[in-house]
């Protein structure tokens, strides 16, 4: 039976604001990603270049993440979050000397590259802070009984603006060219900082204010490890996408193997989180009821049998719908994930809990395209990405086999 409660979240003001801000910023997070790997591929030719843009970023955000949430549980998440943001504006704002004047100071396309690198170490940095602020502050915007509903709302925005900063990145960059393009991300940026300036205060909670920054660290590691489905979710969520993230060679695929173009490539880039979108967009009308940890296992498994397709494939179009259906599978897991660790998780502790989940995050993003960028330079850019699905698979049987709380989880 279809149900529509999960669109009575939206009356709420607050969360619209959230969300439009959110959807912004993620538009300007996708476009750049998808700038920043057919930039450094064009400037390089090597797809090596493109995983050193991941873990440009992944050994900062990893390395100040748990700091990261003890403060956000310490402070004002509003005040942080606005100045996590102005901070990405002014650091991407610095690409645009390389993108506009790199042939007039005569920068080679290697200098130009270790200038793109080091400005995503430091947005690393503030990415460390920005990731798990924005979650963190939904639970104080809406009731209890609607945070399922909310989590589903807020993982179907992030992907929607996904599939349009994706597709829109790589449209835009064969229309106006990367600098205009990065002018574009600033203006997304910019957008989203309006609507966080709505939100209210979120002040932190009492029994947190006499933690010690090391005290409070090891409270949240402690109470992840001793949550099982949380522990376990997270780990499945790490060590798959570490291996199936065949999203990274993409410019490769799109430019040597398939040979589309930027469009095609922008497409291409969209594929999984359009398959995404559709998916938790059916979701939110349609709630899985029972079996989530089951179901969590399924699809992730799933999702390494289609990045073995999308690896073996050569036509475009059969690329484009196995990364589709890879997506509408990651799309159900993220879904069940976000929801686990959200209700699994107290308030006061939220904060720590999420910087670690982001550390997990970034681990399967980042590293997986680093992991993307060596497999491909050892092995061959094909054989890598069926390596990685391969990997995926036995990955989901070991966690289903090891994590009984996991594949027996509902809620």
């Amino acid at each position: 039976m279809i149900s529509l409660t999960p669109l009575k979240t939206l009356e709420n003001t607050e969360f619209r604001n959230l969300l439009s801000g959110r959807f912004f910023l993620i538009i300007a997070f996708r476009m750049l990603a998808t700038l920043l790997g057919w930039w450094v591929y064009q400037l390089t030719k090597d797809p090596l270049a493109i995983g050193f843009i991941g873990l440009s970023e992944v050994i900062p955000a990893v390395s100040t993440a748990l700091y990261a949430g003890h403060v956000i549980d310490m402070n004002e998440k509003k005040k942080m979050l606005l100045i996590c943001n102005y901070a990405y504006i002014f650091l991407i704002g610095l690409l645009l000397i390389p993108a506009f004047l790199g042939g007039q100071m005569s920068l080679s396309g290697r200098q130009t590259t270790y200038f793109i690198y080091g400005i995503i170490f430091c947005t690393g940095i503030a990415r460390a802070f920005i990731g798990p602020i924005l979650p963190s502050m939904i639970p104080n915007i809406v009731s209890k009984e609607e945070l399922p509903n909310a989590i589903t709302l807020n993982q179907a925005t992030f992907l929607t603006a996904s599939v349009c900063g994706h597709a829109l990145g790589g449209f835009l960059i064969g229309l106006i060219t990367v600098k205009f393009t990065l002018l574009v991300v600033l203006g997304c940026m910019f957008v989203a900082s309006l609507f966080f300036w709505s939100l209210r205060k979120q002040q932190s909670v009492q029994e947190n204010r006499h933690l010690e920054v090391w005290e409070s660290m090891r409270e949240g590691i402690a109470y992840i490890f001793n949550t099982k489905e949380i522990l376990g979710a997270l780990c499945l969520d790490m060590f798959a996408v570490l291996f199936g993230g065949a999203v990274a060679m993409i410019p490769v695929f799109a430019s040597d193997i398939l040979k589309v173009g930027a469009e095609g490539f922008g497409l291409l880039n969209a594929a999984s989180d359009i398959g995404s979108m559709c998916i938790i967009v059916l979701l939110s009308f349609i709630p899985l009821r029972k079996n989530q940890g089951k179901i969590l296992l399924a699809t992730v498994a799933g999702f390494g049998l289609c990045i073995i397709g999308f690896g073996l494939s050569q036509m475009y179009w059969l690329s484009f719908g196995f990364l589709m259906m890879s997506g509408m599978l990651d799309g159900i897991s993220v879904v069940i994930r976000g929801t686990i660790v959200q209700l699994k998780t107290p308030d006061h502790i939220r904060g720590r809990v999420l910087s670690v989940n982001s550390i997990f995050i970034m681990s399967s993003n980042e590293m997986g395209q680093f992991e993307s960028g060596v497999a491909a330079k050892l092995m061959g850019v094909v054989r890598s990405v069926v390596f990685g699905g391969t990997m995926t698979v036995l990955i989901a049987l070991l966690v289903g086999r090891t994590v009984p709380k996991l594949r027996k989880m509902e809620y």
